[in-house]
């Protein structure tokens, strides 16, 4: 089976390659993209895999924009932190819809149904399988992190999550801000967080943060189509979001 992995975060990326192989050690993975542009490129110069796992949120868009540049006519696998794209999802090529973070478990049902959605004469068993997944969808949302415990001198408190206006990274080392302005050294790297938090209330704007959409004060236009968020709470550099990412925050924020 030749599948083609299309995610922006690398870690991400290599994680599920590494899952693939531990599943099934005959695949083999064709390529790993992390944009739409990259991914469309890849399609109209290669022939078209057996199989594809797609991050919906790509570093320059939505996903879906892929499909309005190349048709595509290998099955999807969509991978996402964010289920609220669950029925758009299936108006594409989808045979799976995988909520992170992602469960070795979940990697194996999706190569299941792809080995049995592609056996021939199974349009009924497809179609009722769709509907369940979309109402399991529905019923299961995802666990998200409710609070941290962080250090403090020679003792630990509670630190709520409705507490953190933003996460950022100093040093190589990850802290929380909260909206008092306190600053907490935490273990979880910012890749981490983005599979940890809810994606209705946090956003990673770049490299350096992660935001909370109650600390976002306003919003302003900067140069070469970027955003400047002013946030609540003082920040050492400027969070700016980027061209590519710029709609994506934009779609994130009028929910």
């Amino acid at each position: 089976m030749k599948v083609l992995i299309i995610e922006d975060e690398l870690p991400a990326a290599k994680r599920m390659a590494k899952l693939l192989l531990e599943i099934d050690n005959n695949i083999e993975i064709l390529d790993i993209k992390d944009g739409i542009t990259s991914s469309v490129d890849w399609f109209k110069n290669n022939p078209p895999p057996d199989l594809v796992f797609m991050d919906i949120q790509l570093s320059d868009g939505l996903s879906f924009e892929i499909f309005e540049h190349v048709q595509l006519t290998s099955p999807i696998v969509f991978t996402t932190a964010f289920d609220q794209y669950a029925i758009r999802a299936f108006k594409v090529n989808s045979i799976d819809y995988i909520l992170k973070p992602i469960d070795k478990n979940d990697v194996r049902k999706s190569l299941e149904k792809f080995k049995t959605l592609t056996t021939p004469n199974n349009h009924e068993q497809n179609n009722s399988e769709l509907i369940s997944l979309i109402k399991n969808l529905k019923e299961n949302k995802p666990v998200f992190k409710s609070r941290f415990l962080v250090k403090t001198g020679n003792s630990y408190i509670k630190v709520s999550i409705d507490q953190c206006a933003y996460f950022t990274v100093e040093n190589k080392l990850t802290y929380l801000i909260t909206f008092t302005g306190k600053k907490h050294l935490i273990d979880p790297t910012l890749e981490d967080l983005g599979n940890q938090l809810d994606p209705q209330k946090f956003f990673r704007a770049n490299r350096q943060f992660i935001i909370s959409i109650d600390a976002i004060k306003d919003v302003h236009t900067y140069f070469s189509g970027k955003l400047k968020i002013h946030l609540k709470v003082e920040t050492k550099e400027d969070v700016i979001i980027s061209r590519a990412k710029a709609t994506m925050f934009k779609e994130w924020i009028d929910v």
